[in-house]
């Protein structure tokens, strides 16, 4: 069973910056299409970004293009999301997940964004 982990979410104040990462112990993510979601308090999952398995193409939704940088590593088997200028919209918790189907058949328990300040 393919398991994913987050991680580098945290508390930042609007207009700051975090790297989050996603890894899967045990399965290649450099042959995968990989996701970000979100889910903000009280509110349905999101979808933020993806990369395809080759040749890296990202695509990002409207609302963090020009500020989300969507990347992966191959050598440490891991994908990262590169969130610049974080405003308060953007507190969620943030996934990773396999593939594009929506909704995500499968993706981590997530890491907490909290932008405030």
């Amino acid at each position: 069973e393919v398991q994913l982990v987050e991680s580098g979410g945290g508390l930042v104040q609007p207009g700051g910056s975090l790297r989050l990462s996603c890894a899967a112990p045990g399965f290649s993510l450099s042959t995968s299409d990989v996701s970000w979601v979100r889910q903000p308090p009280g509110k349905e999952l999101e979808w933020v970004s993806a990369i395809d398995s080759a040749p890296n193409i990202t695509r990002y939704a409207g609302d963090v293009l020009g500020r989300f940088i969507m990347s992966r590593d191959n050598a440490k088997n891991a994908v990262y999301l590169q969130m610049n200028n974080l405003k308060p919209e953007d507190t969620a918790v943030y996934s990773c997940a396999l593939g594009n189907s929506w909704p995500p058949q499968i993706r981590g328990q997530g890491t907490q964004v909290t932008v405030s300040s």
